[in-house]
């Protein structure tokens, strides 16, 4: 009788030891986890650390919570402006609702990827180039705004979508290379016009407080000299004045002109005229004989 009794506890045991082992789960710190039993969808999620279920009965799906980092294939597409272009970004979402996840759609990492991907394409197709290229941001919310619209019933968030690269034509990148070349060089030239402008109102200022102090125009030939000089030349540039030859040519203006002496009058004696030439005769001509 004691026989039975230890068999029997034993196999109790054993018994109990299976179930145990059949029945125990454990749930991470980052995982949820969602029980169905026969099918039906429990309401209590599974926190994380160890738990019970039925075994058989119960099927215990674990929920990653952590934010997932997917990368959204690169898309074709043509802007508004009709230029060709190739976009590729890259999501982050989490799961918020484990059991909305597991029930209200088969695969959410799918789903949301197909998601992305549609929705990358419609803001190419709505956006021109210069918002791909420059205004980003604005982009990128209206990117997340279209794909968290579905993905909150799936028991998804998206917590950031950005755009990684733009890539463009060979064609289209000459001719936005041109364009800056044009853009940089038209720029240049404004500020050298500005400048050469600036310049000619200081000299224009210059020019007339030298006017009215002519010792200034002298005091700053000789500083023009010393300026040369200090570099030290076997040749020395000295300038010349334009108000010095001014002077000179004023000061030969202002001289009367030399009298001309007059020349006597040179009297001119007749000449005989020659005797006319004599008339020539005619030759008389000779008989021809028959």
């Amino acid at each position: 009788m004691l026989e039975e009794l230890l068999a029997a506890g034993a196999a109790t045991a054993c018994a109990g030891l299976v179930y145990v082992a059949a029945a125990a789960r454990v749930v991470k710190q980052y995982e949820r986890g969602v029980v169905l039993r026969l099918g039906q969808l429990q309401r209590l999620v599974r926190p994380p650390g160890f738990t019970m279920i039925v075994p058989i009965v119960d099927r215990l799906h674990k929920v990653n919570m952590q934010i997932v980092t997917m990368p959204v294939p690169a898309q074709d597409g043509i802007t508004r402006d009709n230029v060709t272009v190739r976009v590729d970004a890259v999501i982050y979402f989490k799961v918020v609702d484990a059991a909305e996840a597991v029930v209200q759609v088969e695969d959410y990492r799918f789903a949301v990827s197909q998601m992305a991907q549609t929705s990358l394409r419609s803001i190419i197709g709505k956006s021109d180039l210069d918002d791909l290229l420059s205004n980003r941001e604005k982009l990128n919310q209206g990117l997340a705004l279209m794909i968290d619209s579905p993905a909150i019933g799936w028991g998804v968030q998206i917590d950031r979508v950005e755009i990684k690269d733009v890539s463009l034509p060979e064609t289209m990148k000459r001719s936005m290379a041109r364009q800056a070349e044009a853009d940089r060089e038209r720029r240049a030239r404004v500020i050298n016009a500005d400048a050469e402008l600036q310049a000619s109102k200081k000299l224009a200022e210059a020019a007339h407080q030298m006017a009215e102090e002519p010792a200034a125009l002298q005091l700053r030939l000789l500083q023009t000299v010393v300026a040369v000089a200090a570099e030290k030349n076997s040749t020395l540039v000295l300038p010349f004045p334009v108000e010095l030859l001014r002077f000179l040519e004023r000061a030969q203006q202002a001289q009367p002109p030399a009298r001309q002496p007059q020349q006597p009058a040179q009297q001119t004696q007749a000449l005989p005229s020659a005797p006319p030439a004599p008339e020539a005769k005619p030759m008389p001509k000779r008989p021809t004989a028959a």
